[in-house]
């Protein structure tokens, strides 16, 4: 191990990874085989870890090497790639850039072409100029919603939607076929590496005005926050587009910061990450608080309640409100609306309600990706995903918190001309379909033991959950999920992470309190 340490020393471009590799050889053998032992997996996310040195970290040769790989793919998949070419963005973590730079250095050396945005920018940008400029597969260097020592690499098909199964397996293969220490890279004037100025940012800027579905109506007050990422600008931008006063912003956290000063983990689920924006928008009178995660595909938000508090919404609240009001402002019977298993299930009540068609598809967003291109014939209108990701436009078929964004802030804007609160719109839904109660739950676990315990449940399956019995069972083994239906419509799901070390747990029920079902459940696992 010492030898392949040794190469890897030899050939790090980065003089603080050289003095990490160092330190580690000088001493600490059990981290050199934590570091050494294997390499990152590149899966439907792409690559996600500590920045650091090793194959299992983050680094320049790690990406030089997965470049290599999808060049490869690419080549061997597409006769244009070479001319067609990838655009490739970048966030405001730790050598974003230098990743995204050195991702156009390789495929220019394997003759691909590649065109490089010009700052730090959301990663809907990305998606959204990956077909707009005919690229055959888009680069996003971005650790999303992760902890401030990360960093990561999302890979886009040519339609802005994310990878799926079996592509990553194929790119994977070709990357492991790829020695990190002797990539080829190009230099940096390489006539195929395109240096973009603003012209994409600026076409997706345009195309927010189209959002509006009520542009006669005027914008109410928000406070938002990037959550010290990279939506900010491209936020406030996006909102003098569709016609709406800027909002009001958290100062403390809107220029990108890679070492997120305020928040623990810039994830707006998590509790306590949209503190600051709330005592923003309660200060201000504010009809809503907004925050994007540090890459700007999800969104959070947060309402007043009638006793003068705020709460913060859950995910699939976010999506019944935007869906009611997308289909409530358009119309036409091709209309389609996508969510994923473990989303709520209101969502396809509203599609009967509005006769459109609507499809249930895998957890993640590339799967709301597929299912959309799988269905020409059909005009998607909304998709979304309960872990805080939306669509509400046609492209880019990933998850876009900008556009959402624009979008929450015309639903609050039309419920205020109407003269009601989101909360009663949201009591307005229940009174309609009953009250949709959901419930997560998470199991820090090893994932090959969690897989395993989520397959004897399917092998053994319970009769009885705290107290009701069992009346039916769906598998997705596609996507590693059960889903466990009891008596009196309680529905509780249970899958292993696909990217974090955790099993997760989901429950719904009408008019009840899910918690206690899944928690029944996790004792069982």
């Amino acid at each position: 191990m010492r030898d392949v340490v040794q190469r890897w020393l030899e050939a790090e471009p980065d003089e603080d990874v050289r003095a990490e590799l160092r330190q580690l050889l000088d001493g600490d053998a059990d981290e050199l085989a934590r570091r050494f032992g294997g390499r990152l997996e590149f899966g439907t996310a792409g690559l996600r870890a500590e920045i650091g040195a090793g194959p299992l970290r983050m680094n320049r040769l790690v990406v030089r090497q997965t470049a290599a790989g999808l060049g490869e793919y690419l080549l061997d998949t597409y006769p244009e790639a070479a001319h067609h070419g990838v655009l490739i963005g970048f966030d405001a973590r730790r050598k974003s850039e230098a990743f995204a730079l050195d991702t156009a250095l390789v495929l220019a050396a394997m003759g691909i072409r590649s065109r490089l945005l010009p700052e730090p920018l959301p990663t809907p940008v990305v998606a959204w100029g990956t077909s707009e400029v005919a690229a055959v597969a888009g680069v996003m260097v971005t650790a999303s919603h992760n902890p401030p020592a990360d960093n990561g690499y999302k890979v886009f098909l040519g339609s802005g939607s994310q990878i799926v199964s079996p592509i990553d397996a194929e790119i994977s293969e070709r990357i492991s076929r790829v020695d990190a220490c002797s990539v080829v890279v190009a230099a940096e004037a390489s006539p195929l590496v395109e240096r973009l100025g603003r012209e994409l940012v600026d076409g997706y800027l345009a195309s927010v005005a189209d959002l509006r579905l009520r542009p006669e109506v005027g914008g109410v007050t928000v406070a938002y926050t990037p959550l010290h990422g990279v939506g900010g600008r491209v936020l406030l931008e996006a909102f003098a587009h569709a016609g709406f006063p800027p909002p009001i912003v958290v100062e403390r956290q809107f220029d990108p910061d890679p070492g997120f000063p305020t928040v623990s983990f810039p994830n707006p689920e998590e509790a306590g990450a949209m503190d600051l924006v709330i005592d923003v928008a309660r200060q201000r009178g504010a009809a809503i608080a907004l925050a994007n995660d540090p890459d700007a595909d999800r969104l959070g938000a947060a309402i007043p309640t009638p006793d003068g508090t705020w709460r913060l919404l859950r995910g699939d609240e976010i999506g019944w409100l935007l869906a009611d009001h997308i289909l409530s402002h358009t119309d036409g019977d091709d209309r389609l609306v996508v969510t994923t298993l473990v989303s709520s299930s209101l969502l396809s009540k509203l599609a009967v309600e509005h006769c459109v068609h609507y499809a249930e598809t895998f957890t993640g967003f590339k799967w709301i990706g597929r299912e959309v291109q799988q269905r020409p014939d059909q005009r998607f209108v909304f998709g979304y995903e309960q872990a805080l990701g939306y669509l509400v436009a046609e492209r880019p078929l990933d998850k876009d918190g900008i556009t959402a964004a624009v979008m929450m802030t015309e639903v609050a804007s039309v419920a205020a001309a109407d003269g009601v609160t989101l909360q009663d719109r949201l009591d307005g839904l229940a009174d309609r379909f009953g009250r949709h109660i959901t419930a997560e739950l998470s199991l820090k676990m090893d994932p090959v033991d969690g897989t395993a315990r989520v397959a004897a449940l399917r092998v053994d399956p319970p009769e009885r959950l705290n107290g009701a019995a069992v009346t039916g069972m769906q598998d997705y083994p596609e996507a590693n999920l059960l889903r466990i239906t009891l008596d009196g419509g309680v529905r509780v799901q249970v899958r292993p992470s696909g990217t974090e070390p955790k099993v997760k747990l989901y429950g719904e029920a009408i008019d009840a309190d899910p918690s206690p079902f899944i928690a029944a459940l996790a004792a069982l696992i």
